[in-house]
């Protein structure tokens, strides 16, 4: 099932000369899927670490999941709210960070979806000595194929 709906948060930056096509074509995309505040903020951090000797942008992925009783269209907590809160998020990174908001049923269907083969991902989690949800996510993407770095606080 892909997304019905997706929100690009971008922040306006400015570029003095247009990119050339050898940087649109092959610039390079780190992606941070939101767990927490406090866990994403690290992650952003990491990601922002690894970004900017490549000149890399960040997207940062966040899944609103939307429980089955409501239409897919109507999340439980409003767009405006959640775009403002990810708006804050996104302007404390130090590098070009585009912000996409998913509505979903499932988080895992819509990376699966939505991420390009091969991707590089970053994820935020807790450290514990069980696994968290994080590591599940982690691994699953890993064996999707994808090069995956977790930052445990």
């Amino acid at each position: 099932m892909s997304p019905v709906l997706e929100k690009s948060l971008s922040p306006a930056v400015f570029q003095p000369s247009g990119p050339t096509a050898e940087e649109t074509h092959f610039r390079l995309n780190v992606a941070v899927i939101f767990t927490s505040v406090e866990a994403t903020l690290a992650a952003l951090k990491q990601a922002a670490e690894l970004a900017c000797p490549f000149n890399a942008s960040l997207t940062l992925i966040v899944a609103q999941v939307v429980p089955y009783p409501l239409p897919l269209t109507s999340p439980p907590v409003l767009l405006d709210f959640s775009e403002r809160r990810f708006r804050v998020i996104a302007d404390r990174s130090q590098v070009e960070t585009t912000v996409r908001i998913y509505l979903c049923r499932d988080q895992d269907v819509m990376l699966r979806g939505i991420l390009k083969p091969h991707s590089l991902v970053v994820i935020g989690g807790t450290k514990r000595w069980w696994p968290t949800p994080e590591r599940r996510l982690a691994r699953k993407l890993r064996r999707a194929g994808h090069e995956v770095i977790l930052t445990e606080n």
